[in-house]
């Protein structure tokens, strides 16, 4: 029973060292998200992405690069999205994008595990991107798109709505007296959508750290097996770990850094970043969003595309010799509290999300983004 006590304890101290090492960067990234979702309102895109083409692809790339990392609030957006006539490719850009290249992201991989896997995420999202531009183009009928274009699932639609702004351009939308309290608003939401997945994200990367022994990790990515067996093996491997977490978005770095750190291979772990579109509760999104057939067919594409992209990013980084070093002593770096420059970069970040907080409840900011 101590035992067990014990393990709860280092487990929920370790999640507690996650939350502090990265909250600083946190609000960094809700701040430039939500600046740019009021700059750049995700409502114009629609008339932009009603065909497969390059250009539209990389629209909605950008966009959902510059939008929401809420996997539940992206699906939806992607939804509303087909249903305004935008076409599979730049709708499956803008779900792949905003999930897995926005700031925030970028900036928790690489306080957690270093800048190299933050260039691997960026790098392998936009191959994951491609890919799944050939299969909407090539491999899925158009009249499965169709069908589940006019799918109507039961309950009633929400659209994302928000706060709009005066002005074509950025600057004239930012001279709108309500610019601040939109961007306020925004980033209300963001945490609103994110502080759930943050915490699970959290407390399972601790729970593991504290109760998983590196050699579970090691075995399961089949550490010690030929690269020739373990590298193709390992990118099928993490996405299916990732499946059976229920954790999705930024929440999924805990849990990639507690598997890095464990012995998974860095395919693996790529891969397992890459997944946190097809956790199950949102593979059920899908089927509730565009019928069970549209379901399967994103899923199976997801998943396959996204062992893909970590395959040939696994690849490309151990040819030119770009594979990060091994974190170790992942527990004790997160169980480290001192009075340091990450203190004062929190309390710094505290002042400010209180303020943005606040002033954003107090200008009634918008709730659409909920799930």
């Amino acid at each position: 029973m101590s035992h067990v006590l014990h393990g709860l304890g280092q487990g929920l101290l370790i999640a507690a060292g996650m939350a502090w090492k990265t909250g600083s960067s946190l609000v960094l990234g809700f701040a430039v998200s939500a600046l740019l979702q009021v700059l750049v309102p995700a409502d114009r895109l629609k008339d932009w992405l009603g065909e497969d083409s390059p250009r539209a692809i990389a629209i909605a790339g950008a966009a959902g690069a510059a939008s929401s990392s809420c996997s539940y609030a992206s699906a939806s957006i992607m939804r509303t999205l087909l249903r305004k006539g935008a076409a599979l490719g730049p709708g499956l850009a803008f779900l792949v994008a905003s999930t897995n290249l926005v700031l925030e992201l970028g900036i928790i991989l690489w306080v957690l595990m270093g800048w190299r896997f933050m260039v691997a995420e960026w790098i392998g999202g936009v191959i994951l991107i491609l890919l799944l531009a050939l299969v909407a183009r090539f491999a899925i009928p158009k009249w499965l798109i169709e069908e589940a274009r006019a799918h109507r699932e039961a309950g009633h639609d929400h659209d994302h709505g928000g706060m709009t702004l005066n002005g074509r351009s950025w600057r004239d939308r930012l001279r709108d007296p309500r610019a601040t309290g939109a961007i306020a608003g925004a980033f209300m939401m963001e945490w609103r959508m994110l502080w759930k997945d943050l915490l699970a994200g959290f407390l399972i990367g601790g729970m593991l750290a504290a109760f998983v022994p590196d050699h579970v990790w090691q075995g399961l990515f089949l550490a010690g097996a030929p690269d020739w067996l373990r590298i193709p093996a390992d990118v099928l491997i993490g996405p299916v770990v990732a499946m059976l977490t229920f954790v999705c978005s930024i929440g999924n770095v805990p849990l990639a850094a507690m598997l890095w750190s464990g012995g998974a291979s860095f395919g693996g772990v790529v891969a397992f970043l890459y997944a946190d579109l097809i956790v199950l509760p949102l593979l059920d999104t899908y089927r509730r969003y565009f019928g069970w057939r549209m379901a399967a067919a994103m899923g199976g594409s997801l998943f396959a595309s996204m062992a893909t992209a970590a395959l040939i990013v696994s690849l490309l980084f151990e040819a030119g010799g770009w594979t990060p070093p091994r974190v170790t002593g992942l527990r004790a770096v997160m169980t480290d509290f001192s009075i340091d420059y990450t203190f004062w970069l929190n309390i710094v970040a505290a002042t400010a999300a209180s303020c943005l907080l606040f002033l954003g409840r107090r200008c009634n900011a918008p709730r659409g983004h909920d799930h």
